[in-house]
């Protein structure tokens, strides 16, 4: 795949696709740094509208290098990629649609010995790469260009051949060529230079020519080296692909790099100024010459270095394995305050480079006897941190501990974090599946926000997306058909990890063949990675139907029974349960027909020893059909894992996913409406939040572990498609969406009349052990769902039987209790009583009953229909203010120390000021007037 990927079903629409190439020309086309030159966008090569743009509101974003084309300097007048100064705004011309900006370079840089100038053109909120291709224009009237070799390379020659160099001036200009610092060629006043140069030992040239006239001075270098020859020298004991770390000595590590059908392999990095040299060749290991390897000394405990591998064939790419990477493309645009002290990328490189870094200081785990809520017991909450809040790290999720905590969840599964393309994504299009993404933060954010869920009983479930890889990863680049040149291109049938052609029907980047070696290898290496050095709890594995070699180009074949797909999905979940036999395994698979049958077979898979694979439950078309009030496709029995052959509940079964409709923007776009009155309209937004909370009753009550997507606790009705502009397109599905923290939704009472409700049933399944019983039944279908579950397990004087009972219907409904025991029952969210003579029930539309034979056990909190107190913003700078009155407030640093305290009478959303506090993560407890307490937790900016 090219720089420029799309990813539709697991659709995705990546907001750095709006790159435009736009048209242009300077006047005049020469011009030396303090001459006047203007720079002409042809308006009908920008389409304004893809950017959002209105009143032709495009700006230049510029940046300079000095004579030699280095030292890179942004233009002081740029402003911020989101908000970009007036100073650099583009004039439009209407008359013949163009816009125009003109510049004397030493002014509008603000230095002199300009050399060339870079420049794009850009929305005045660039993010979503809303900017043109780079363009680049020479600065000076006396100009020099090397033909051969190029500026900057490094030429590859056998030992006593010729090498050709020739250059050209725009002046008459005077010659000098030097070879390791030694003058070998001289040519005077001409504008052309060659000399043959016979190559045997490495050179390093520097050609300079000295306009006579005004005495400047410009040079071109580059170097030489002859073609090598590869030592042969077996791969040291303990050696594994990537970068190998010693122990016992800091100042040392080892490079393997898996390259077969290359000749050699150099490596260039940081601490060897990135010069192509023989004393940096890669050896072969004798057992299996595909590797290579070298030992690198004179480290630096705890620096950062930074490297690429250069195979024989000119491609230079980052190591596989790397677990950070530095990419240029994407961490211009990552701020300090989402990722401090990022390395920089080293300058005057292309594509995506690999961290090295010996004596790195290891995380100090804070808890190290998490023990796992059982599988049978899992509420999954699935979220993307990208649209969690407005900070998108992995400190502000942290700081939002007791939302997760308070809604009884005790499972967060966190889309695709690894290194995936661009900045805006939803992870799925992954290059390095061992790197976190920096978009999000360090690696040590994400431990602490692991460590605090396991502090808070809440285990965190990783999405993996190891189907394919994207065009920047090494896995496609090192063997790819490149026919621009342009360094990306798609797999060639020499490639040992991915296929030509995608092998089943879903096929999105470049699709991975698992009965490869090299393949399984690799994903053996990002199973352990993730699992022993972040102590995630469980995988989530995406398009698993993927993983077979059967199918190209064909869904039946795609949507049966693929032998090799069980079987090597089989093998990575021995792999997992070798490293920790309780780790949670979840496998996207969706089945239907003969890969349905999969399903079973992995559900089943080792279940007598309390495992087996779970697989995600799709049910959301029929909780659908419910919420919005028709009766036709509403039938969810199939939550019931019994329905599907699995011998133990492994169903992963939810209404909302990441990839579906939201509930509540279906129910208000579609909703059904009773004709007579008294009206009842399931598009009244208030009716509509209503229902919601029942649609939790009948999902999460049933035994097997479920699954909610980020904000269905909150009734979020923003479409699926929304776009950033607020219009609906199928483009957009991926866009940032709305935060409901910033846009009123936990304020608002019929909202967080959801989240208390479905906070309630969590904690009712979670305390009491009847909804850990495989024995139960669902009858759907009829808008008046109904579930029965009992524990014969149980004592008679346990909850041991519950009955489920709701109405989607339009008007009340009179439905049959049917108790299976005589005696008192209870209403197990309040505890009030019902007799078992009773026969029938009243339910209003939208209404829900939860009964069982004794008084629910529910924890120490109580559960009301009331906005519980949040805090907000989050993170603040100078004040925070809380949704409720209170009596006072504390604040603690992490450790313990009291920050600051505030004591008095305070109204909902007093401003409590702390901007004399120092920046990090707060404690911040409250007190109200009647002496409940509550703990919540705030980032100071």
């Amino acid at each position: 795949m090219k720089k420029i990927t799309f990813l539709l079903c697991l659709v995705s629409f990546f907001g750095w696709a709006q790159v435009q190439t736009v048209t242009y020309n300077a006047t005049p086309a020469s011009f030396d740094e303090t001459q006047s030159v203007t720079l002409t966008i042809n308006g009908s090569s920008v389409n304004e509208a893809a950017w959002g743009i209105t009143g032709n509101a495009l700006y230049l974003w510029s940046w300079s290098y000095d004579l030699n084309d280095t030292n890179s300097i942004d233009c002081p007048t740029n402003g911020s990629w989101e908000n970009s100064s007036e100073t650099n705004k583009f004039t439009y011309n209407a008359a013949n649609d163009t816009y125009t900006k003109t510049i004397v370079p030493t002014t509008f840089y603000n230095r002199t010995g300009i050399g060339k100038i870079g420049l794009l053109v850009k929305a005045k909120n660039a993010n979503g790469d809303k900017k043109s291709q780079d363009i680049y224009l020479e600065v000076g009237t006396f100009q020099i260009t090397a033909s051969n070799p190029a500026q900057g390379s490094t030429t590859i020659v056998n030992a006593g051949s010729i090498l050709p160099i020739t250059a050209s001036s725009s002046l008459a200009a005077n010659w000098v060529l030097k070879v390791n610092g030694v003058n070998v060629a001289t040519t005077n006043g001409t504008t052309t230079f060659s000399h043959n140069y016979t190559m045997n030992t490495d050179a390093a040239f520097e050609l300079t020519a000295t306009e006579p006239a005004s005495g400047t001075v410009l040079s071109k270098t580059y170097a030489a080296i002859t073609t090598p020859v590869v030592q042969a020298q077996a791969l040291p004991a303990g050696m594994r692909q990537g970068i190998n770390y010693n122990a016992a000595d800091a100042t040392k590590a080892t490079l393997v790099l898996y390259a077969p059908l290359k000749s050699y392999v150099h490596v260039l990095g940081s601490f060897n100024n990135w010069q192509l040299s023989n004393a940096y060749l890669m050896k072969k290991d004798t057992a299996n010459p595909d590797l290579y390897w070298m030992e690198i000394t004179g480290f630096t405990p705890g620096t950062d270095y930074t490297f690429q591998y250069r195979t024989n064939d000119g491609i230079k790419t980052a190591d596989p394995y790397s677990t950070l990477i530095l990419s240029p493309y994407d961490d211009p645009y990552i701020t300090a305050a989402t990722y401090p002290n990022v390395p920089v990328y080293p300058a005057g490189q292309s594509f995506d480079v690999s961290v090295l870094k010996t004596n790195q200081a290891a995380y100090n785990w804070q808890v190290s006897n998490f023990i796992r809520p059982s599988k049978e017991k899992l509420v999954i909450y699935e979220l993307l941190i990208r649209d969690f809040n407005s900070q998108k790290t992995w400190t502000s999720l942290s700081a939002q501990i007791e939302y997760f905590k308070n809604l009884k969840i005790n499972a967060i599964e966190i889309m695709p974090v690894m290194e995936f393309e661009g900045n805006n994504s939803w992870g799925y299009n992954t290059a390095f599946h061992l790197a976190l993404d920096k978009a999000y933060g360090t690696a040590d954010s994400m431990k602490q926000f692991i460590d605090l869920c396991h502090e808070n009983g809440i285990a965190v479930i990783l999405d993996v997306a190891l189907n394919h890889v994207y065009g920047r990863s090494p896995l496609v680049r090192m063997w790819m058909n490149d026919p621009d040149g342009d360094g990306f291109g798609d797999p060639t049938a020499q490639n040992p990890y991915c296929n030509v052609v995608a092998t089943h029907s879903y096929s999105v980047g470049s699709d991975l063949n698992h009965q490869s070696a090299a393949t399984q290898y690799y994903v053996q290496r990002t199973i352990e990675h993730w699992m022993n050095e972040f102590k995630i709890d469980g995988f989530r594995w995406d398009l698993t139907k993927g993983f077979t070699q059967n199918c190209t180009n064909n869904e039946a074949c795609t949507n049966n029974y693929n032998a090799d797909r069980v079987a090597v999905l089989k093998q990575y979940a021995d792999i997992q349960w070798a490293i920790d036999p309780n780790f949670y395994i979840i496998f996207e698979h969706l089945g239907i027909g003969g890969s349905a049958t999969e399903e079973t077979e992995w559900a089943n898979y080792r279940v007598n020893e309390g495992k087996g694979i779970m697989l995600w439950g799709k049910t959301t078309d029929p909780y659908n059909q419910n919420s919005m009030g028709y009766a036709s496709n509403s039938n969810f029995n199939s939550m019931d894992f019994e329905n599907r052959g699995f011998t133990a509940p492994r169903l992963v079964g939810y209404a909302e996913s990441h990839d579906e409709e939201r509930l509540m923007f279906k129910n208000l776009q579609y909703g059904n409406a009773s004709t007579t009155a008294p009206v009842y309209n399931v598009r009244t937004l208030t009716t509509a939040l209503n229902r919601m909370k029942a649609i939790g009753a009948v999902l999460l009550t049933i035994p097997g572990p479920k699954m909610i997507w980020q904000f269905g606790e909150l009734g979020y009705d923003h479409s699926i498609n929304e776009c950033e502009n607020g219009t609906i397109n199928n483009d957009c599905r991926t866009s940032p969406k709305p935060i409901p923290f910033e846009n009123g939704y936990s304020s608002n009472p019929d909202r967080m009349a959801i989240y208390n409700s479905w906070a309630a049933i969590n904690a009712l399944r979670q305390n009491n052990p009847v909804f850990d019983s495989p024995t139960f039944t669902i009858t759907s279908g009829n808008l008046l769902p109904r579930i029965e579950i009992s524990n014969a397990a149980l004592a008679a004087d346990q909850l041991k039987n519950v009955i489920v009972l709701a109405n989607f219907d339009l008007t009340s409904k009179t439905v049959n209790t049917n108790f299976p025991i005589t005696g008192t029952w209870y209403n197990l969210l309040d505890n009030t009583t019902i007799s078992s003579t009773v026969t029938t029930v009243t339910l209003q539309p939208g209404e829900y009953k939860i009964y069982g034979n004794q008084a629910a056990v529910l924890g120490n909190e109580q559960f009301i229909a009331q906005p519980a107190i949040s805090l907000y913003p989050n993170p603040a700078s100078a004040s925070f203010y809380l949704t409720k009155a209170v009596n006072q407030v504390s604040l603690y640093t992490i450790q313990g120390q009291l920050a600051k305290e505030y004591k008095g009478n305070f109204e909902a959303r007093h401003a409590f000021s702390f901007d004399d506090v120092a920046q990090g993560l707060y404690l911040v407890k409250v007190t109200d007037a009647d002496n409940n307490v509550a703990t919540l937790k705030i980032v100071k900016q």
